[in-house]
């Protein structure tokens, strides 16, 4: 597995993954999520680092079922941190000369499994995609993260285009209301053990054992996904999921109605797997933070954050803007006055 260098450009600045030849290191926009250098998007400048990340997470969790999933941290005043679940595998390396141990760093893996399943599940999901510490892996997990799960769709503290206290509260009202309904981590378990994470899950909510898998089933609807009776089958692609190999189940979807096999389990709308497993489950469908926002708000395509004003810039071809920010990337003209850009 190649081993890729995460370190800051000499300036300090977060290096950029995609043109790092042309880019210095990560020069932010007033107020684009973009970079000066290289026009490439934040999240191909992943600043900060693990524990950055594990507060953003944190928050996100916050308040929602996979609260579970966080910690209080001392002295913070109610704040909450991501218990991102690492694994260190040391495999012993056989010589003619006294044994040494190879070790893999995994930046994360599904929680509460034992390592041999939890390796089960990191052989099924793409070597590419597979967060080995140093590696390309984990990189794209780090990016995955500021593109899918952006803090600005969470937090109005990071937000620079709320102009009112009516779109501050309109947000947080958003917020609230996905965190209570859509969000949701996905589970990895084998096919069959759905009646004990829908038991557990009931323990941690205190909800009533007997009523909480007939609400969640009810909420799979017509997803249809474990059991046809010739085996478990895949509610992403149909295939069948072997009963000796590790599923994600997804609670809002019904342990007892959906699962799938690790490599299916995308977001519905852009394809691409679902960062450490969290998901937005809506219209039967499971989606990434970003797409779930977007089915809701509008996005801005110049700040890229989402538009909770009444009024606001439409193209033809549906995309959309705050008024301020439809203009030329390179001169901040309006798009009515001619540029030489």
């Amino acid at each position: 597995m190649e081993k890729v260098s995460v370190e800051p450009s000499a300036g300090g600045a977060a290096a950029c993954r995609v043109g790092e030849e042309s880019c210095s290191g990560f020069q932010p926009h007033s107020w684009r999520k973009a970079c000066v250098s290289c026009g490439c998007s934040a999240a191909d400048h992943p600043p900060g680092g693990d524990a950055e990340d594990d507060r953003h997470m944190g928050r996100l969790l916050a308040d929602s079922p996979c609260a579970h999933l966080t910690a209080k941290v001392k002295g913070g005043g109610g704040l909450r941190v991501y218990k991102r679940n690492r694994m260190i595998v040391t495999n012993p390396v056989v010589s003619r000369r006294d044994p040494t141990f190879n070790t893999t760093t995994y930046e994360w893996a599904p929680a509460g499994l034992a390592q041999t399943l939890a390796m089960q599940y990191m052989e099924l999901v793409p070597q590419a995609q597979r967060p080995v510490s140093g590696t390309g892996g984990a990189l794209e997990r780090r990016r995955q993260l500021f593109g899918q799960l952006p803090a600005y769709d969470q937090d109005p503290m990071k937000c620079q285009s709320l102009a009112s206290e009516e779109e501050i509260a309109s947000m947080l009202l958003f917020v609230k209301s996905y965190k209570r309904e859509v969000l949701g981590v996905g589970e990895v378990a084998l096919p069959g053990e759905g009646q004990a994470l829908s038991e557990a899950a009931a323990q941690r909510t205190g909800k009533d054992r007997k009523d909480a898998p007939r609400q969640q089933d009810s909420a799979a609807g017509s997803t249809n996904g474990t059991d046809d009776g010739a085996g478990h089958r895949c509610t992403g692609c149909r295939g069948e999921v072997a009963k000796e190999t590790p599923a994600v189940y997804a609670g809002r979807a019904g342990y007892h109605g959906a699962l799938w096999h690790p490599a299916c389990f995308v977001c519905s709308e852009c394809g691409r797997a679902l960062v450490d497993l969290v998901y937005f489950w809506s219209n039967q469908k499971l989606f990434c933070g970003r797409h779930f926002c977007q089915t809701v708000w509008p996005r801005c395509c110049g700040c890229d954050e989402l538009i909770f004003c009444q009024s606001f810039h439409t193209a033809k071809d549906g995309r959309t803007w705050h008024h301020q920010h439809s203009c030329c990337w390179r001169c901040g003209r309006s798009p009515d006055t001619p540029c030489q850009h």
